[in-house]
């Protein structure tokens, strides 16, 4: 597991078809030692504070190992930080991380939070309108961080899984009990048994099960 790349960056104009929205989702690489609170790194923004940012999203992370795929979908050589992620990582598949896992990360500690939920932002970026739905289809989505000890992290930073959670429930899994809708309920109902799981992932879980 190693960070390859720590990205931020601010609010900026996005085009989408005749309208030009606010987004943070062009974040550049920085070098030097950037502080992580309890929101996010130093010196990143949301423009959506509805759907981006706050404390079950404070960092967003996207696994190096698709770059290759998405470079030959969307025909063009992707950018550092091509999806909009704060940590670009190796190491850290949807298949090998779990909801609830805990990780150091430079001087903070970190844990998962939930899945990311692509945008229609990410479509925009790369003016391909399906991309969204291609990144929900393959799985391919990363996932978040809360943080659990503020402190400072760079690119260099050692990134280390120093818990994984006893439920096992992989980002994979957790994205196909969300995007499917005849999902077993028993299989919905083990997921918000873990505490640790995003409020807003629980909230719309429960509402399909009626609790």
């Amino acid at each position: 597991m190693k960070v390859l790349s720590l990205n931020v960056g601010k609010p900026a104009d996005l085009v989408y078809g005749k309208k030009v929205v606010q987004s943070g989702i062009r974040k550049t690489p920085v070098h030097e030692s950037v502080f992580l609170s309890k929101t996010g790194f130093e010196g990143d923004g949301q423009a959506d504070l509805v759907h981006h940012g706050g404390e079950d999203k404070a960092v967003c992370v996207y696994p190096q190992e698709h770059y290759a795929y998405w470079e030959e979908v969307l025909q063009q050589p992707l950018p550092p930080a091509a999806f909009g992620e704060n940590i670009t990582a190796a190491g850290l598949l949807e298949e090998t991380v779990h909801i609830g896992d805990i990780f150091q990360l430079g001087e903070a500690v970190v844990q998962i939070s939930q899945p990311r939920q692509p945008c229609f932002k990410l479509a925009a970026r790369y003016k391909e309108p399906k991309l969204a739905l291609f990144v929900k289809e393959t799985g391919y989505t990363g996932f978040y961080f809360r943080v659990r000890t503020e402190g400072f992290v760079s690119a260099d930073s050692r990134l280390k899984r120093i818990q994984s959670h006893p439920a096992a429930i992989t980002i994979q899994k957790a994205n196909q009990i969300m995007d499917s809708s005849d999902s077993d309920v028993r299989d919905i109902k083990k997921l918000l048994e873990v505490e640790e799981l995003a409020e807003s992932w629980k909230e719309e879980l429960s509402k399909r099960i009626n609790l």
